[in-house]
C-alpha cells in the first residue's frame, strides 16, 4: 500500500470536513450553540469509526505506507489518532462554555480545535521529515490562535505572542536539523534514510548527529522538555483556562509521536547516541520541572512545570528504547487525560477566560464544591504516582525499562524527583481540604460538560490504575 489510500487519512479528512461544515453553517445560518454541538459530535463519532476501520485493515493486511511513502498506517499511528481523539473530545467538552461565550466566533474556535487535532494526528503518522514539518505547523498555528482567541484578555494576547515567537524559533531549528539530515543522507524519507544508514558506513557522522540533535530540540519544545520549556508556564497561565488542557495535551502527544517515528523509523542505527542524549534531557526535565513546580503559587504554572517533569519521565522510557512499547504510550495517554481533567477543574474554579489561578482560590474548595475538590485531589494523587493510579503504573513501566536498559542513574533521579513532587501535589490537596473556615465562600456552579470531563478523567485515572491489563494488552500490539 504505497499509493494513494484515503483510508490512511480518513480521520484527518473527516475532521477537516467537520471544520469546514461548522464554519459554513455558521456563515449562512448562524445557528444556536447546540447545532455546533451536534455537528461536532457527529464528526467525532465518524472519526472513531474510521479509526476502527484502520485498525481492522492493519490486522488483515498488515502495516503499510501511502502517498509516496510519506504517511504510515500502522498500529502506532492509529493508536496516536485514538489518543488524540479522546483528548479532543474531553478538551472540547471542557472548553465548551468558553467556545459558546465567543458568540459569533464560536465556530472559529471549534474549527481551530479540529484543525489542531488534524495537524498532530498527521505528525503521528508521518514517515517523512517534510511531512512532519508541515503537520507540525498546521497543528501549532491553530494552537497559537487558540491561545489568544479571547480578545478581551491582555494575558491571552501575551501568551499567544510568546507561543508564536518561540514556536517559530523551534520550527526553524527543526527544519534546519532536517536540512542537515538531508545533506548527510540525501533523503528526508525515514525509510530511505534507514536503508541508507544500514548500507553505508558514515565515517564522520558529525553533520548527521547534529541534524538529529536539532530535530530533537525542535520537538522538545512541543513536549515541554527542559531546557526548551520556557514558553509553557506563561502560555498555560495566560491562555484561556477552558482550552489550555487541550492545547497542552495534543502538543505533547504529537511531539512524542513524531519523536518515536523519526528516531526509530530513520535513525535506529544511532540509538546509542540519541538514547544517551534523551536520557540527559530526561534527567534535566525531571529535576528542573520538579524544583520549579515546588516554588509556584499559581496552580496553572505549577501544572506547567509538572508537565516538564512528566515529559522527562516519558523521555526516560524513550531513552531506554521502549519507544513503541506499552509503557510509554500508556504514560502518554493516561497523563494526557489527567492533564485535561486538571485544567477542567481549574476552569471550574477560576472561570473559562481567566488568566492565572492562585492557590488561594482553592482554599476551602472541598466545602464549596466537594465533587470538584475530590476529582482534583484524585488527579493530583495520580500525577504524583501513588499506587492504584495510572501515574504509578506509567512510572513503573518506564522506570523498569530504563533500569533494564542500563540507565540506573536516570531511574534513581526520577525516583528522587517523584518523592519531591509529592510536596506540590499534596499541597493543593491540603489547601482544598484543610484551609479555610467552615462555610467560607460561595458554592461553585459547574457546567454539565465540565462535570462530565471531571468524572471521566478521574474515573479513568483510578480504573486504569487498578486494572491496567486490558489497555496494556492493546498497547502491546503496537509496534508496526
Amino acid at each position: 500500500m504505497s499509493g494513494v489510500s484515503y483510508l490512511a487519512i480518513a480521520p484527518e479528512l473527516i475532521l477537516t470536513a467537520g471544520a469546514v461544515v461548522v464554519l459554513m453553517v455558521d456563515v449562512f445560518a448562524r445557528p444556536p450553540a447546540r447545532v455546533h454541538g451536534w455537528l461536532l459530535s457527529v464528526t467525532y463519532a465518524l472519526v472513531a469509526i474510521a479509526i476502527g476501520f484502520q485498525w481492522r485493515r492493519i490486522d488483515i493486511d498488515g502495516a503499510g505506507v501511502s502517498f509516496g511513502g510519506t504517511l504510515l498506517l500502522n498500529h502506532l499511528s492509529v493508536t496516536v489518532r485514538a489518543i488524540l481523539l479522546v483528548v479532543a473530545v474531553l478538551g472540547t467538552a471542557a472548553a465548551w462554555r468558553m467556545l459558546v461565550g465567543l458568540r459569533r466566533r464560536a465556530a472559529e474556535g471549534i474549527a481551530l480545535v479540529l484543525v489542531a487535532t488534524v495537524g498532530f494526528m498527521l505528525m503521528g503518522a508521518s514517515a517523512d521529515l517534510v511531512m512532519t514539518f508541515v503537520a507540525l505547523e498546521v497543528g501549532s498555528i491553530a494552537l497559537y490562535v487558540l491561545a489568544g482567541i479571547v480578545r478581551s484578555s491582555p494575558a491571552g494576547d501575551e501568551a499567544a505572542m510568546k507561543y508564536f515567537l518561540l514556536g517559530a524559533f523551534a520550527s526553524a531549528i527543526f527544519i534546519y536539523g532536517g536540512a542537515l539530515v538531508y545533506a548527510a543522507t540525501g533523503s528526508t524519507n525515514l525509510r530511505e534514510i534507514a536503508a541508507f544508514l544500514s548500507a553505508v558506513h558514515v565515517a564522520r557522522p558529525a553533520v548527521l548527529l547534529i541534524g538529529i540533535g536539532l530535530i530533537v530540540v525542535g520537538l522538545g519544545f512541543k513536549v515541554t522538555a527542559a531546557p526548551f520549556h520556557s514558553w509553557a508556564p506563561d502560555v498555560y497561565q495566560g491562555a484561556p483556562a477552558g482550552v489550555v488542557g487541550f492545547m497542552a495535551a495534543v502538543a505533547k502527544i504529537g511531539g512524542f509521536a513524531a519523536l518515536i517515528n523519526i528516531l526509530t523509523g530513520g535513525f535506529e542505527r544511532y540509538s546509542g547516541a540519541w538514547g544517551d542524549g534523551l536520557a540527559l534531557v530526561a534527567a534535566v526535565s525531571v529535576v528542573l520541572g520538579t524544583l520549579l513546580a515546588i516554588q509556584q503559587s499559581d496552580v496553572r504554572r505549577m501544572l506547567a512545570y509538572s508537565g516538564v517533569a512528566h515529559a522527562g519521565f516519558i523521555l526516560t522510557g524513550l531513552a531506554a528504547g521502549l519507544v513503541a512499547g506499552p509503557g510509554v504510550l500508556f504514560y502518554l495517554a493516561t497523563y494526557s487525560v489527567m492533564l485535561v481533567g486538571a485544567f477542567a477543574a481549574v476552569t471550574a474554579v477560576s472561570g473559562h477566560a481567566a488568566a492565572g489561578s492562585t492557590f488561594e482560590e482553592y482554599r476551602g474548595l472541598a466545602r464549596r464544591s466537594p465533587v470538584v475538590a475530590a476529582v482534583l485531589a484524585t488527579l493530583m494523587i495520580a500525577m504524583s504516582g501513588m499506587p492504584l493510579t495510572t501515574g504509578f503504573i506509567g512510572k513503573f513501566q518506564v522506570f523498569t525499562s530504563a533500569w533494564d536498559g542500563g540507565y540506573e542513574w536516570l531511574v534513581i533521579t526520577g525516583l528522587l524527583a517523584s518523592v519531591a513532587a509529592f510536596f506540590f501535589y499534596l499541597r493543593l490537596v491540603v489547601v482544598m481540604y484543610f484551609r479555610g473556615e467552615e462555610g467560607e465562600g460561595t458554592a461553585l456552579v459547574v457546567a454539565r460538560s465540565i462535570r462530565w470531563v471531571l468524572v471521566v478523567s478521574a474515573g479513568a485515572s483510578v480504573l486504569l490504575g487498578v486494572f491496567p491489563g486490558p489497555l496494556l494488552d492493546v498497547l502491546n500490539r503496537v509496534g508496526g
